[in-house]
C-alpha cells in the first residue's frame, strides 16, 4: 500500500478488519482474551516508541530558536500568536500532544468495550494507532532519521481530515507573518 494516502490505508484496513471481526466467535472468553492482549501489547508498543522517541529528542536538545505564528481559535476575531520556542520544547510538545491522544483513545476504547462490551473495535484499534504511531512526523524523524525538510519542516503541517475545512489555518512560519506578528506586539514569549 506504498503511495496511498494514510486516510486511504486507514479505510483499506478498517473494512477488512470488519470483515475479519465478523468471522471471530467473540463470544469464546479465550478468543476475547486474544484479542485484549493483542490490544494490550499493540498499545505499550506505541507507548515504548514515545518513550523512545522521547530519549532521542532529550539526547539531540536541538536548541535552536523557532519561530511560528500559531493561528486563532476558529471563531475568534483575534489574529494568530507568535509562538517562539526551541525545536526540542516544540518536539516535546508534539509527543505529549501525541501520549494524550493515545491515552484518550485507551479510555474510549475502555469504556466502549467494558462498559458498552463491544469487542469488535479491539482488532481494529490494535492496528490503526500503532500505524499512525510508526507513520507520525516525529517518528519519520527520531526513529527513521528522516531530514526536518519539506512537510516535516516544524511547525508541522496539520494532516487533512475530516473537518478541516472548519479548522482555523495552519501555523505560519514564512519570515514575512512572523516579522509581521513580531511588529504587532502578539506573544513572542519564548516558551521554555
Amino acid at each position: 500500500m506504498a503511495g496511498l494516502s494514510p486516510q486511504i490505508t486507514n479505510l483499506v484496513i478498517i473494512l477488512g478488519m470488519m470483515q475479519v471481526a465478523k468471522k471471530i466467535p467473540f463470544d469464546d472468553p479465550l478468543v476475547l482474551n486474544y484479542c485484549r492482549a493483542a490490544y494490550a501489547i499493540s498499545n505499550l508498543l506505541i507507548l515504548g516508541i514515545y518513550l523512545y522517541i522521547k530519549t532521542v529528542v532529550d539526547k539531540k536538545k536541538d536548541m535552536t530558536t523557532l519561530k511560528y505564528v500559531e493561528p486563532a481559535p476558529m471563531g475568534s476575531t483575534e489574529e494568530g500568536k507568535l509562538v517562539t520556542t526551541t525545536v526540542h520544547a516544540y518536539d516535546v510538545g508534539q509527543l505529549k500532544n501525541m501520549m494524550r491522544s493515545q491515552l484518550m483513545g485507551v479510555g474510549m476504547m475502555a469504556v466502549m468495550h467494558l462498559y458498552f462490551k463491544y469487542t469488535n473495535p479491539l482488532l481494529i484499534q490494535s492496528i490503526i494507532p500503532l500505524k499512525g504511531a510508526l507513520e507520525s512526523n516525529m517518528t519519520k524523524i527520531h526513529l527513521w532519521g528522516q531530514p526536518a525538510t519539506g512537510d516535516l519542516k516544524r511547525p508541522f503541517k496539520q494532516p487533512a481530515g475530516f473537518m478541516q475545512g472548519l479548522q482555523s489555518g495552519p501555523a505560519q512560519s514564512d519570515k514575512k507573518a512572523v516579522e509581521a506578528a513580531e511588529r504587532a506586539g502578539r506573544g513572542g514569549v519564548k516558551e521554555e
